[in-house]
């Protein structure tokens, strides 16, 4: 695994929440675009200093600037493909004499941008192993580095990014959907676990977000930026271990179960959906 660090001007920094104050560093996973990069701007502006990761380096420095100029907080890169195998250990000894408050698990991967059938995804084998080891083990690895930190001090949240595609059985995005189920179990479980030693864990699950992984739709009401998502859902952090974090994506979830499954899974309706993303990713 590459390591490279880039840093800002030494100053100490914390996330403020209401009247509790956390350590001063922020550890973000899939920072270099999207609702990560959005999530590590954030909370260099609330005042913490931030470690930022994602697999292409040049990226990731150009944000780790971004942030260091506009917001003065240190930034720590580290290059990382989280769909490799045996990457933690380094990770763990770049993290290890950080004082880590916050940690959001951003970093996932979309077998296909296109919707298909399960047996229809390029590389299946291959796509099969990425998407557990970076929508799945990522998570749980890097809270078993990050959590006996946050326990001893008996304060620290953990933001896991799940997806409104888990609220149910989600045909044509079965793999992706199926690994951010765990993602909200885990974190439920997690958080009834640690919730006594003053630790927040949250699931949160967005529905459409403008980023690359929905071709860049355009923003509105129901998609928004990465950075308006972001301001969002930080409203809802102490509303419980799951929130979708906008209030029209809770009501998107909230009608989504409502529609019969025998309509939702119709063969017609499957046919639809994928035409229509075709068509949206066409004009991208």
């Amino acid at each position: 695994m590459r390591r490279q660090r880039e840093e800002g001007p030494n100053m100490a920094g914390s996330l403020q929440l209401g009247a509790t104050e956390w350590a001063v560093m922020a550890v973000v996973t899939g920072a270099s675009e999207g609702i990560g990069r959005a999530y590590a701007f954030v909370l260099a502006e609330q005042g913490m200093n931030v470690v930022i990761m994602s697999r292409t380096k040049v990226t990731l420095d150009q944000v780790a600037k971004e942030i260091s100029d506009t917001t003065g907080r240190r930034v720590k890169v580290i290059v990382v493909d989280f769909i490799e195998e045996n990457v933690f250990s380094e990770i763990e000894d770049e993290l290890k004499d950080l004082n880590i408050g916050v940690l959001v698990n951003n970093v996932g991967t979309l077998p296909s941008l296109i919707p298909c059938r399960f047996l229809e995804i390029p590389e299946l084998d291959q796509t099969i192993t990425k998407v557990i080891n970076c929508n799945v083990k990522t998570m749980a690895k890097m809270c078993k580095i990050v959590l006996p930190g946050m326990d001893n001090r008996r304060k620290g949240v953990i933001v896991n990014i799940s997806s409104g595609a888990a609220s149910i059985p989600f045909p044509l995005y079965t793999l992706y959907a199926a690994s951010k189920v765990f993602v909200e179990r885990f974190s439920q479980g997690l958080q009834a676990e640690y919730k006594d030693k003053g630790i927040i864990i949250q699931a949160v699950a967005p529905f459409g977000v403008s980023t690359r992984m929905t071709a860049y739709q355009p923003t509105n009401m129901v998609t928004p930026s990465p950075e308006d998502f972001v301001k969002f859902s930080q409203q809802y952090l102490r509303a419980g271990d799951k929130t979708n974090g906008s209030v029209s994506h809770t009501l998107l979830g909230l009608l989504l179960q409502t529609i019969p499954p025998k309509l939702l899974y119709a063969e017609s309706m499957l046919r639809s959906v994928q035409d229509y993303v075709k068509r949206k990713a066409a004009k991208k």
